[in-house]
């Protein structure tokens, strides 16, 4: 079992049964699979960086489940299928949590340094 994460971003106008509607088939897919769901975090209603469909304004709604990789590919057909999800983006958890967490590069010696020395 790995941790993913999904951020699906809804319709705009979406009210608590289309969001609960949503949470209910996601957890319905893991679950299916022996997987769980660990949290549900909804942000909102907030401006899209760039217009999507001719909208402006989404619901986003971010899920942090346990699955197997076989499960990913399943959940993003059903979401894709569902009416009301306008993107969805699944990605593993552990692999972003590793990237942010890797130190800041070390700085380059600069050619000035480096001739100083050479002399």
């Amino acid at each position: 079992m790995r941790e993913y994460e999904v951020m699906l971003i809804l319709e705009p106008d979406s009210d608590e049964s289309v969001v609960g509607s949503v949470t209910d088939r996601i957890t319905g897919v893991v679950g299916g699979a022996e997987g769980s769901v660990a949290k549900v975090d909804r942000w909102g209603k907030r401006r899209l960086a760039y217009e999507i469909d001719k909208r402006t304004e989404g619901y986003y709604l971010v899920v942090q489940f346990t699955a197997d990789p076989t499960t990913v590919s399943e959940l993003e057909r059903v979401l894709s299928l569902t009416d009301g999800v306008v993107r969805a983006k699944v990605v593993r958890r552990d692999a972003a949590v590793a990237a942010a967490a890797l130190p800041p590069a070390s700085p380059k010696p600069s050619v000035e340094a480096a001739e100083s020395t050479s002399r």
